[in-house]
């Protein structure tokens, strides 16, 4: 069997772990990805392997398994859907990976970098693909869709995402549309989803869909200033690919929205040509400090939202769990500010 590396410590500022409480089934996670790396051939097995092992904090399948807690009971479905999302996800990464010629991701050579781009398209490929096919163990087809569908739904967001590369005419409309798709919609199947397999009735279900769907897109936001202001060695993973890609993130959108015409005109003309937009460019025709605030404020109003939407469970310490995983986000939005 493959051996996957131990997890990489997750803790707030205040030294919590927020997934300390559900560690024996996160372990559960670990030794099935391991048993489905064993599940490929011998001779891509090893392949995967390295991807699982560079790949994520398992934050998807602790929102699963935390879930099933705040419902009802833990059971292997919720083990099970999780291994299934983390695959599709870790599918998204090598993806991810190579449309931004990212070389690094924690700490470690990525898929294209290791291997070049044809073989990490297959790689990613041969994960979805063995995601899919996991999914339909599940007696209930229903499942087998809602899998299936925030699949879609996170193809379709790179894909928007693609088209949209240095497109002036984005709004933070369609910005937040496509981060829904391309990171909600996997955080929202995780905790929707199990809320599902433990016995949720349908109002409970929508209300986690909703906060996994909440918790997701400030994360994404959050991450995507990271991209601007963090520091590749603290995160672990090639950053300050969004400007060079093209990618208008809600920052940048901002910026865009508060800049004079004379500003406005100077930031428009370096990205239609497609011109180097780092973060001294940026400092010094606009108020980039202040657009990266205001979009930690709006990550910040999005984690407000999605405690609020926890208070149809039952109190439990699964429930205060999934409350910490936000206040856990918090305070990383708060380490962004300083």
């Amino acid at each position: 069997m493959a051996i996957l590396k131990p997890l990489s410590p997750f803790t707030d500022a205040k030294g919590k772990i927020p997934f300390e409480l559900v560690r024996p089934e996160i372990r559960k996670v670990e030794k099935q990805i391991a048993e489905q790396v064993d599940a490929f051939d011998p001779g891509v097995a090893p392949y995967i392997d390295y991807i699982c092992n560079t790949s994520g904090k398992r934050i998807r399948p602790a929102l699963a398994i935390l879930t099933g807690g705040a419902v009802g009971s833990i059971t292997d479905d919720n083990i099970k859907i999780g291994v299934i999302l983390e695959l599709i996800h870790m599918a998204t990464l090598v993806h991810d990976d190579i449309i931004d010629e990212a070389t690094t991701r924690r700490k470690e050579l990525t898929a294209n970098a290791k291997w070049g781009n044809g073989m990490a398209v297959l790689l990613g490929d041969a994960l979805f693909s063995h995601a899919l096919l996991l999914a339909t163990e599940f007696d209930d087809i229903s499942i087998n869709r809602k899998v299936g569908k925030a699949s879609r739904e996170v193809c379709e967001g790179e894909v928007i995402q693609s088209q949209r590369r240095f497109d002036l005419t984005l709004t933070k409309e369609d910005y937040f549309k496509v981060i829904s798709m391309k990171t909600g919609a996997l955080f929202a199947a995780a905790t929707g989803i199990s809320a599902n397999l433990s016995g949720a009735d349908e109002a409970t279900e929508k209300a986690l869909y909703d906060y996994g769907m909440k918790l997701g897109t400030a994360y994404q936001i959050y991450d995507d200033c990271v991209d601007l202001v963090g520091s590749e060695d603290a995160i672990g993973k090639t950053l300050g690919t969004d400007l060079e890609k093209g990618k208008l993130t809600l920052p940048m959108l901002t910026l865009l929205e508060n800049a004079t015409d004379e500003q406005r005109k100077k930031l428009n003309k370096r990205i239609i040509e497609q011109q180097a937009l780092d973060f001294e460019v940026l400092v010094g025709i606009a108020d980039y400090a202040g657009a990266i605030e205001s979009a930690l404020d709006t990550a910040a109003e999005m984690l407000v939202e999605a405690r609020d939407g926890l208070k149809c469970l039952t109190e439990s310490k699964y429930s205060t769990g999934l409350i910490d995983i936000t206040h856990y986000l918090d305070d990383l939005i708060n380490k962004c500010r300083k």
